[in-house]
């Protein structure tokens, strides 16, 4: 050996980076799980989840579909104020049948424990699939995770316990269906199952054509998959199956009829979600447009029209989760970061997710396994079942979900938020609003046509917060007719004909339980809007003090 072989240097030694230890990357998916359910798993508080729970009730202990509708008196009452009417009011009765029941189950195996935790699982649901998609496309552990917290953002704003996530979670499903191309097979099933929970299936359907148009144009293109004429086969059988369900395919129309129906297009859910200032699911979507503009050259055709979907969030505020669900899948897919995290790095996103969750929690707002009864008239349901109160009543449609939750069948509601009569809803915001004679009856002779007996009110229409004037009006000392019976910080009940054991309040109470109520909202809403409304009654009644002191709290607040 030559002296110069002898003194070559040794090869540098190159070091492998350590690598992370195999259970902090499951760690980290249980951690962004907990955190998602920490996120949705607030109180039971929106006005719709008592008639679902209801009407699944209904379905478990009566064994049919509640046809002809057993909780509302009006239902039926007076003409169709549109052509499809009677259609609509059936499909709004009978389309979301399976999940209500799902939903009713969970209630009766967990109480609102229960119910909480399957909505919670739902959303969780939804962002992991959104997540799963996202690793077929990239096989980025971290981009995955991303994605989920991504969706995540938009997902837990519907933290309703309601029918429509399923079409959450089914939506997802059929994506991450799409986007592995197995199983197919499995489309038809879970259409069949989701086409009896939700109307939104025919969501499903349009996604389902994106991933068909894109196999078409790549055939078309000489460019065939292996497997496109099994999609196609796939789709047209998710479609048939759809039709199994109590409307059919009647979907169609009925979507049609709610947007020439004045009380459905009142509803806010309904209304086109504001652009600005921008809000998660906007910046979602722009993000994904930015990333498809720079990425343009190694895009796929389905990914424009996956945009296009995610689009149509503008359509409706019921819809912004349309962009919770392809984009995320989008930045993921394109989104220029190719260098992989040091050790150091994901052992501090497995902390954040920690505390994120600690704060969530501590903030009193995660795993609240209750239901919001301040918001609803508890304490005036409870009067009613003690008295036996069977009279026709009127309520408001916030809490006529509420009242049919605990009244039924002894009682049975003036209208809810099934939204299903629209000259009922006419007459009720006459009567709600104290209305004079211009252009129709009066709210006493509408209470008179009716029958009307009892009067169940909550002070305040929410959204805006205005007040309902009826039971101001009906504090006036002059007026003999109705007698004030409870009063609560929730609502207040007047009667023509008192039981012989109850004994009439000073109707003036009726101002202190509106006061009351504002109070709570306040309390628990800091942003309420009932102060200046509440203000603005003190003024046109000329009681200054009182509205002095409520103009007061509305500027505290900055309302």
């Amino acid at each position: 050996m030559s002296r110069r072989t002898a003194h070559r240097p040794a090869p540098a030694v190159v070091k492998t980076p350590a690598a992370a230890p195999r259970w902090l990357g499951p760690a980290i998916v249980a951690l962004a799980a907990l955190l998602i359910m920490a996120w949705s798993s607030t109180e039971t508080g929106d006005p719709d989840a008592w008639w679902h729970l209801k009407t699944g009730q209904y379905i478990v202990q009566q064994h049919r579909l509640p046809l002809p509708d057993p909780f509302s008196y009006t239902t039926y009452l007076g003409k169709p104020a549109y052509p499809d009417e009677g259609r609509t009011r059936y499909f709004n009765l009978t389309h979301e049948w399976l999940a209500q029941t799902a939903f009713y189950l969970a209630y009766a195996a967990g109480g609102f424990a229960g119910l909480i935790l399957f909505r919670s699982a739902l959303i969780t649901a939804f962002c992991g699939l959104v997540g799963l998609a996202a690793w077929r496309r990239t096989k980025g552990f971290y981009r995955s995770v991303g994605a989920v917290l991504a969706a995540a953002t938009v997902a837990t704003w519907f933290r309703y316990d309601r029918p429509v996530l399923v079409t959450f979670v089914c939506l997802a499903a059929t994506l991450a269906i799409l986007e592995y191309r197995r199983p197919l097979w499995a489309l038809p099933p879970l259409f069949l199952l989701w086409a009896n929970a939700h109307g939104g299936f025919i969501m499903g359907w349009a996604l389902m054509g994106v991933y068909c148009a894109e196999a078409l144009f790549l055939r078309l293109r000489g460019r065939p998959q292996p497997d496109d004429r099994k999609l196609w086969l796939a789709a047209v059988g998710s479609i048939l199956v759809s039709g199994l369900n109590p409307n059919g395919f009647n979907v169609f129309p009925v979507m049609i009829a709610y947007r020439h129906s004045k009380l459905q297009s009142s509803i806010w859910e309904w209304h086109y979600p504001a652009p600005w200032p921008p809000s998660p699911f906007i910046v979602l979507l722009v993000l994904a447009l930015a990333t498809l503009v720079w990425a343009r050259r190694r895009t796929r055709p389905v990914d424009w029209l996956l945009l296009a979907f995610g689009a149509a969030s503008m359509s409706a505020a019921r819809n912004i989760f349309l962009s919770a669900l392809v984009a995320p899948l989008l930045i993921a897919a394109y989104f220029p970061w190719k260098r992989a995290l040091p050790v150091a790095a994901e052992f501090l996103i497995a902390a954040l997710l920690i505390a994120a969750t600690a704060q969530r929690a501590a903030s009193g707002q995660a795993f609240q396994f209750h239901a919001a009864e301040w918001k609803y008239p508890a304490g005036a349901a409870d009067f009613l079942l003690a008295h036996h109160i069977t009279a026709p009543i009127f309520n408001t449609y916030e809490t006529g979900g509420y009242l049919m939750w605990r009244l039924w069948p002894m009682e049975r509601v003036f209208i809810d938020g099934r939204a299903l009569n629209e000259s009922v809803h006419h007459d009720y915001q006459r009567i709600a609003m104290n209305a004079d004679a211009v252009n129709g009856p009066t709210g006493d002779e509408l209470l008179r046509q009716y029958g009307i007996e009892v009067i169940v009110m909550n002070g305040f229409e929410f959204p805006p917060a205005s007040v309902y004037l009826l039971p101001a009006a009906l504090s006036d000392p002059s007026q003999k007719e109705w007698k004030l019976v409870y009063r609560d910080q929730a609502a207040v009940i007047f009667m023509r004909h008192p039981p012989p054991d109850v004994q009439p309040l000073n109707s003036l109470e009726v101002l202190r339980s509106l006061e009351m109520q504002c109070e709570l909202y306040v309390e628990h809403d800091g942003g309420s809007p009932c102060a200046p409304h509440l203000a603005d009654l003190f003024a046109r009644i000329g009681d200054r003090p009182h509205a002095q002191r409520w103009h007061a709290i509305a500027a505290e607040h900055g309302m």
